[in-house]
């Protein structure tokens, strides 16, 4: 063979190893660039459904928390008109008091002798029911009222504080 003809030889073993690796590069790359598209396409998937179930939970989180809202707010009405209707009655029980209307009285725990209380055998008019009583000064009932009054507000804030509590704990 000729020096012409082994170079050709070479020239042809190295053409076709060339063509060779290319042919088998683009082979895998396209192979693998198929199984990188499906993973990717999986991983998209997968992503998509996982973001799809935030939004169902954060959209049943809201649901939740404004049907909480929604009865938290009906228990402050609720404790809020318990609590103006005690004052309106105070201030009622206040004014009768104050123009006499009303008398607040103690039983006594044994008569004077000198017959300053009232007698066991009431009148006809009268509520009196068992011993002997003795009217209030005006000032220390209007007094006493004030005290039923702010303890009367004391048990509705504390049934509005359970009932909050209650109802932020209770799971629904």
């Amino acid at each position: 063979m000729s020096v012409l003809g082994v170079r050709g030889l070479i020239a042809a073993l190295v053409l076709g190893f060339a063509l060779g690796a290319w042919a088998a590069w683009a082979w895998q790359a396209n192979y693998y660039g198929k199984q990188m598209a499906k993973q990717a396409e999986a991983y998209g998937r997968d992503r998509e459904q996982a973001a799809v179930a935030v939004i169902d939970w954060q959209e049943s989180q809201q649901v939740e928390r404004r049907a909480l809202e929604d009865r938290l707010q009906a228990n402050d009405e609720t404790h809020y008109k318990e609590l103006r209707d005690a004052q309106t009655s105070q201030a009622r029980l206040r004014d009768q008091l104050a123009t006499a209307d009303v008398r607040l009285s103690v039983l006594l725990a044994a008569a004077p002798s000198g017959g300053g209380g009232l007698s066991t055998a009431a009148s006809a008019g009268s509520v009196v029911h068992g011993g002997a009583r003795a009217e209030l000064d005006p000032a220390a009932a209007q007094r006493i009222v004030a005290i039923v009054g702010d303890g009367d507000q004391g048990l509705i804030a504390l049934a509005a504080c359970q009932g909050y509590v209650k109802e932020v704990i209770t799971p629904k």
